[in-house]
């Protein structure tokens, strides 16, 4: 503790974890310390599942029809990855086109424009463009582009044409699905990382006592634990540890349900993400459903889990989610959370104390990889290379 860090990062979330390893891999002195004494943190896999039931304080023990309470691993925040990369997929001749179209599309070639100017035409007007159906509009703009409102419709179109192309990619990549979703749950990514960020000299403390964060003339110089100072130059962290600094600007409602049968007309899918369309259900927020099973073990043989998310807009949060949790009947038990959408105040470039988001109601990673991407950008001055950082891996370890 009693030493100088270039960077000290608290909290072990997705966000910090992936933040701490970078700056590991960038050759920055990184402690990070958890005051919980597991990985993850809001992101966390609970295991067992009578571990589940008393932090929701469902009474009682899970039945016998559960299983065996060490074969669950339920993710909190649950979240599926882009896989990277569809052509076929869709049959519809209108779309088909709009989706060669896409593919085709080169920011560098303004030949593959076909007369379209990315900087200043409209989404809305590309999809008129094509003809393109409501529904349609809502599953291109929700479901490939991964848009959580329609506000998108009336700006450029060019970053979503991109997200498009993410989407398409990233399906071509597997085949059957555009995400990847690790086994054992997404409370395995974080220690990942952590992994990552020890290789290269982090430091890890979890169950440490955080009990301040000494600031002096505006700027962080350190964090006080068990009466030792860490000192340091910059300082990571989620809202969790610094309440003064963040503010509220929604919520968040979850509920995990445990199921013994698959989604209904998912062709008995072990996994898969429904993203019901705002205008779909007379909404300003999609509602987002993710799946995943004992094909992932993280569920006892043939149970799946299904957790239910969405922004709250009433004050009835639950009837809000009623399209989505008629579509999981019958459901076995149901863990209901509301969660708050904390932000920070300020962007941390005086301070020095860079704060993450919460995560939002999306059931995928597009969000919380744009907060890792802006965070490092306001540390470092400059923009994430991943190509750079494989370059400075390889330069210690040698190309795999």
């Amino acid at each position: 503790m009693n030493e100088e860090y270039d960077v000290i990062v608290l909290g072990t979330g997705l966000t910090e974890c992936i933040l701490s390893g970078i700056m590991s891999v960038n050759g920055k002195k990184v402690l990070h310390m958890d005051q919980n004494p597991y990985y993850g943190g809001e992101s966390a896999s609970i295991t067992p599942l009578e571990d589940l039931y008393k932090r929701f304080k469902i009474p009682g023990s899970p039945p016998e029809s559960m299983g065996r309470g060490r074969d669950w691993n339920v993710d909190l925040i649950p979240k599926f990855l882009m896989a990277n990369g569809l052509m076929g997929l869709f049959e519809k001749r209108r779309f088909r086109k709009f989706l060669v179209y896409v593919a085709n599309f080169d920011e560098k070639d303004p030949r593959t424009f076909e007369g379209i100017d990315p900087k200043k035409t409209t989404m809305r007007e590309v999809y008129k463009k094509f003809d393109l159906g409501q529904d349609v509009i809502d599953f291109t703009g929700h479901a490939l582009a991964l848009y959580r409102t329609d506000d998108y419709l009336d700006q450029p179109c060019y970053e979503t044409i991109n997200r498009i192309k993410l989407y398409s990619e990233s399906l071509a990549r597997y085949g059957k699905s555009p995400y990847l979703y690790p086994l054992y749950g997404l409370g395995e990514l974080p220690q990942g990382f952590a992994r990552l960020s020890a290789i290269y000299g982090g430091t890890y403390m979890l169950n440490k006592p955080i009990e301040e964060i000494i600031v002096q003339n505006g700027k962080v110089i350190g964090v006080k634990s068990e009466g030792e100072i860490a000192r340091c130059k910059q300082l990571i962290c989620d809202p969790s540890y610094v309440k003064d600094r963040v503010e509220k600007v929604g919520q968040v409602i979850r509920v995990i349900c445990i199921l013994s049968h698959p989604i209904k007309n998912t062709n008995d899918a072990n996994s898969c993400q429904i993203i019901i369309p705002q205008n779909q259900v007379n909404r300003k927020s999609d509602i987002y459903v993710c799946m995943i099973s004992f094909a992932h073990n993280v569920a006892a043989q043939g149970k799946y889990i299904a957790i239910v998310s969405t922004t709250v807009e009433t004050k009835e949060p639950e009837k809000e989610i009623r399209p989505a949790l008629e579509l999981l009947e019958p459901i076995e038990q149901k863990f209901v959370s509301i969660s708050d959408l904390l932000v920070p105040k300020d962007l941390g470039m005086e301070s020095q104390i860079f704060i993450s988001r919460t995560y939002d109601a999306t059931t995928h990673f597009e969000t919380t990889c744009d907060d890792i991407k802006n965070i490092y950008k306001r540390m470092t001055g400059s923009e994430f290379d991943f190509e750079e950082m494989k370059r400075k891996k390889n330069d210690i370890y040698g190309e795999d």
